[in-house]
């Protein structure tokens, strides 16, 4: 496994944890315990954190994959559109199922 590889697995591990707590908090907080789902967001905060570190352990103009990631900013950009918008429809979701459950209790 080269470098790029490696930090390309450190970044998607951690911030798929962090994707993960900051899902978990919503449905902790949709159950009330507002405290608890803060500190899901914190956690996936330090998870987040550990993914950019990632991306900052290598000088990407001195590499030997810079010229590899070039190449591929593209693809990596749509990819990344891609996953935006998956996070984004799960919030939505969310959001949706909150917003329903308001209009019941302001019925």
């Amino acid at each position: 496994m080269d470098n790029l590889e490696l930090v390309s697995f450190q970044i998607i591990s951690a911030v798929g944890v962090a994707k993960s707590s900051y899902i978990e908090a919503m449905k902790i907080a949709e159950k009330g315990d507002f405290d608890l789902a803060k500190a899901k967001i914190k956690e996936g905060d330090q998870e987040f954190v550990k993914g950019h570190e990632s991306t900052c352990r290598f000088d990407t103009k001195r590499s030997k994959w810079w010229k590899k990631l070039y190449q591929n900013i593209l693809l990596m950009h749509a990819e990344d559109q891609l996953m935006s918008a998956e996070t984004i429809k799960m919030m939505a979701l969310e959001i949706i199922k909150l917003n329903q459950r308001l209009y019941l209790l302001e019925k």
